[in-house]
């Protein structure tokens, strides 16, 4: 949320579909219409280079025409605004201002779009325990499925030693 705001023209550019969210009902429309085709664009918009598949892109739209899917892909979204104000999402907020204890590896892709590597590179002063970030090269939004054999190498290398490296 401090990115959005303190980076209007960057990261709150970067988000700026999830304003289009905050409808109720049509935006869960737009994405199921025409076979899913806006979430097939958003694929594509959103990953480097080379990905999704033509198979990784149709399975992703059939699963999102299941009822019930497109509504609470996009409630996500939702709670980034609309809690603010309600006590649930002030219990919630208050909540996350305790910094993270447990040991925490935060993988990003180098081109995603939505969350800018540089807006996400900040999380760290959340962790109090050790942390470790890096970057999945030529991954976009979905770096574990853009590319797999690096996020698995990174995670098998933190699971083996998650302190930061020295």
């Amino acid at each position: 949320r401090q990115s959005v705001r303190s980076d209007v023209r960057g990261q709150g550019w970067a988000a700026r579909h999830i304003f289009n969210y905050q409808l109720p009902v049509l935006p869960e429309r737009r994405l199921v219409r025409d076979d899913a085709a806006l979430i097939g664009r958003l694929l594509h918009e959103w990953s480097g280079p080379g990905w999704p598949d033509e198979q990784t892109e149709r399975l992703v739209r059939q699963a999102m025409q299941i009822p019930g899917t497109a509504h609470c892909a996009l409630e996500y979204h939702r709670w980034f605004i609309r809690s603010q104000p309600r006590p649930d999402g002030i219990r919630y907020a208050h909540r996350m201002r305790t910094p993270i204890q447990a040991p925490t590896l935060q993988l990003h892709g180098s081109l995603d779009p939505c969350t800018l590597p540089a807006s996400a590179q900040g999380s760290g002063r959340y962790v109090s325990a050790p942390y470790r970030w890096k970057l999945i090269d030529g991954a976009g939004h979905f770096p574990h499925q853009e590319r797999p054999e690096a996020f698995d190498a990174q995670l098998l290398g933190w699971l083996r030693d998650p302190e930061p490296e020295r």
